[in-house]
Order: C-alpha cells, then sequence, then structure tokens
C-alpha cells in the first residue's frame, strides 16, 4: 500500500452552496479526512483534483471563492495538485504521467460527485491499466431529474453508480475496509 495514491476528487466549497439540491452522504468529507489522515501518517502520496469550471454560472469557477479546496482537505507542502475543467482528472492534466513517473499502478479514489467527476475519473483509471479502489462512503452525490423529468434521489443515483462502476472498472470498498487493510 505504500505506492498506493490517494486522489482526491473536487472537495471544493462550492460543492456546499444549496443551489446543488439535496445531497447524500453527509459524512462523506469526514470519512476523506480519515483516509488522508492515514495517508500522511505512513507518507503516501496524496493527489489533490481540483474543478476550476468554464461555465459562466458555475460557483466552482477559478474566480470564485467556491473553487477553493474545504479547509479539511486543503493540500499541503509535497502532495500533488492538478486542476481540471472537464469530469476527467486525467484529461489536460498531467496526472497519469504522474503516476506513472512515481511507479503508482494502485489508486484509492474518494471525492465529489459520484456519478460526474469520480465516476469518469475512476473510469478511465480502470481504462488505463490502474488497480482502483473506490470508496463508497468516501463520496457523494445530489438529486437529480432525468431527461424525462423523472426525480431519482441522491442516494439511488450514488448506489447505480457504485454497482456499475464496481468488478468493471474498480473494487467498491469501504472506507472502515481501507483504513483496515492499509494500516500496516
Amino acid at each position: 500500500m505504500d505506492n498506493t495514491a490517494l486522489i482526491i476528487v473536487d472537495v471544493q466549497k462550492g460543492l456546499d452552496e444549496p443551489s446543488w439540491g439535496v445531497r447524500n452522504n453527509p459524512d462523506a468529507e469526514q470519512k476523506i479526512v480519515a483516509l488522508l489522515a492515514q495517508w500522511r501518517d505512513k507518507g503516501r502520496p496524496v493527489v489533490h483534483i481540483q474543478h476550476c469550471s468554464v461555465e459562466p454560472d458555475s460557483p466552482l469557477r477559478p474566480d470564485r471563492p467556491g473553487c477553493e479546496f474545504k479547509d479539511e482537505v486543503t493540500p499541503v507542502a509535497g502532495e500533488a495538485h492538478f486542476k481540471k475543467s472537464v469530469n476527467s482528472a486525467f484529461i489536460g492534466t498531467g496526472l497519469e504521467d504522474y503516476l506513472r513517473d512515481r511507479d503508482i499502478s494502485s489508486l484509492v479514489i474518494v471525492g465529489l460527485t459520484t456519478d460526474h467527476c469520480v465516476s469518469t475519473t475512476t473510469r478511465m483509471a480502470g481504462n488505463l491499466g490502474f488497480d482502483v479502489t473506490l470508496v463508497s462512503d468516501a463520496t457523494a452525490t445530489f438529486d437529480r431529474a432525468g431527461h424525462d423529468g423523472v426525480h431519482h434521489s441522491a442516494e439511488s443515483i450514488h448506489d447505480i453508480h457504485l454497482a456499475s462502476l464496481n468488478d468493471e472498472f474498480c473494487l467498491v470498498r469501504s472506507t472502515e475496509d481501507v483504513l483496515s487493510s492499509s494500516g500496516s
């Protein structure tokens, strides 16, 4: 596990804005902090991904305070930081080169939101040949209306995305499982 990177996707202040709607898993950040603490304590690689939106009204635009990382996951010296403007942390960034240059082939992915940037990054990581663990309770998303106007709860969207990713692009595990298996 010493060369397994923790990838923290888009844990930014702008995702706390009420305009996003109802969110599932309010404890996701607490779980991310627990994983981050263990990775830092063990000196393992930590990578922060920051969404810098190009959409005119997005709270995640670089010129808005919502683009900033949430305080509890702010990068510290020595931790990698990549900015992106699309859903995948691998497109338009040096993430893949960074990982390959350090012989990192295993990733633990956490962050926001399950059905967008977390899912896309997980899918691409799996397709690029990385061994990926996606932490189910260290991710979250928001309620959405479908193309047909049908309301879908954040919890059901979250669960469906985890189900479609598991055993195809990654192994879905809980924070507790990851912490207990990576503690040594």
